[in-house]
């Protein structure tokens, strides 16, 4: 089902490039426009979706919490204790502040619940050793289980080329990262770089799927020969008492896609929508991919009925509210700017599950003077906010 959604309080904020964390029923905001203010000086919300109507509420953290700046397009994945268990935090790296910089930064976010069943945001800065990755933006992260061991996994992404390269004229030009594969342990911050051969280009704005040791990338873009790979990409993990080994398996397919968005159906299932098939062409299909322990399965499966705002616009960005829901925001085109918010909203639901009926989380617009017509949406984040609200506030 594809349902618009009205836009209300704070929903100003939302910019391509944001984030969205579901913990449970409740879904939060990460990327909000610009920096934050007094009034909501966190600049991570609750995302309100009742009767079709689309609030971001503030949202408390917790007096041990570090700060978080508003970010577009880190690598934001869940992580749970056990293999399939409830999402108890979320990891969150890189991504752009609204001055533009790069962030270099991890960071670990938890919701906290109080006696009388308030809740809180607790956001924590995880310190790497090793092989650190660089500062990056449109980039994946995984959590992998293996031999009762876990990990963190990294891909992707664009950076600012290095000072030592940079003039006057190409000073905010970005660059493809090196197509190194990173292996974090959370529990000693150790992070070490794998070089494959199979992985030959940096990809940025791809999507990536977990499950049990393995991740499978598709799509992205590389800048460095304008390239969206029609490639599959399954990278096995293993965590054995020594040290940990990392392979890569090229799979044939004929998708070939950027800057879309993946939501899990079922344990197995997930839905791929939205992104580019090129400069100047959205993908309007959608595609269901099915996991099991050895094989991956791709088909399309029935397309929306996109309405006529969402076919003609040039842009589009969004993500995954989770239980098969996604959020989608495309600019409002001149005729109807009499509203504040510079983006209509939909929910795509794919789940069983009303999204009318959860309390979630998006992120914020952007400005698009420096956005290509039909590039990468290089927007998507997820924000945090803490604020306590009653359920009848």
């Amino acid at each position: 089902t594809l349902q618009i959604v009205t836009p209300g309080s704070n929903t100003s904020l939302i910019q391509p490039g944001f984030s969205l964390l579901h913990f449970g029923s409740h879904v939060f905001y990460l990327g909000q426009k610009g920096w934050p203010k007094r009034s909501c000086p966190t600049g991570v919300f609750l995302l309100d979706l009742k009767n079709n109507d689309l609030k971001l509420r503030p949202t408390t953290f917790t007096n041990d919490s570090c700060y978080l700046p508003p970010l577009r397009h880190p690598a934001v994945c869940s992580f749970s204790a056990s293999q399939g268990g409830e999402i108890t935090q979320y990891l969150i790296h890189g991504g752009k502040t609204p001055n533009n910089e790069i962030s270099h930064k991890l960071y670990l976010m938890t919701m906290v619940f109080t006696v009388n069943k308030r809740f809180s945001l607790c956001c924590t800065e995880k310190d790497l050793g090793g092989d650190v990755p660089e500062a990056r933006y449109g980039h994946s992260m995984n959590v992998v289980f293996s031999r009762g061991k876990t990990a963190v996994v990294m891909f992707g992404g664009r950076s600012y080329m290095p000072l030592n390269q940079r003039t006057t004229e190409n000073w905010n030009n970005v660059i493809d990262c090196e197509p190194l594969v990173y292996l974090i342990d959370l529990q000693f911050g150790c992070s070490t770089s794998f070089n494959l051969r199979e992985l030959q280009d940096g990809l940025s704005f791809h999507v990536s799927l977990a499950r049990n040791d393995t991740i499978y990338i598709f799509g992205g873009h590389s800048l460095g020969n304008n390239f969206r790979p029609p490639n599959v990409y399954k990278i096995k993990v293993d965590l054995p008492l020594g040290s940990p080994a990392v392979s890569c398996t090229v799979i044939n397919s004929k998708l070939s896609f950027s800057s879309s968005i993946v939501t899990q159906t079922s344990p197995d299932e997930f839905v791929i929508v939205g992104g580019y098939e090129s400069d100047s062409q959205k993908r309007l299909i959608c595609s269901g991919v099915f996991l099991d322990d050895e094989t991956i399965d791709i088909q399309e499966i029935e397309t929306p009925d996109w309405t006529g705002e969402i076919k003609h616009s040039k842009t589009w960005f969004g993500a995954d509210m989770g239980k098969g829901a996604v959020l989608f925001g495309i600019p409002v085109d001149n005729k109807h700017q009499s509203t504040d918010c510079s983006f209509f909203f939909y929910v795509l639901n794919f789940g069983d599950n009303d999204p009318s009926l959860q309390t979630c989380s998006q992120g914020s617009t952007e400005e698009q003077e420096d956005s290509m017509p039909l590039e990468d949406s290089e927007e998507f984040t997820f924000n945090r906010d803490g604020n306590i609200f009653d359920e009848d506030t």
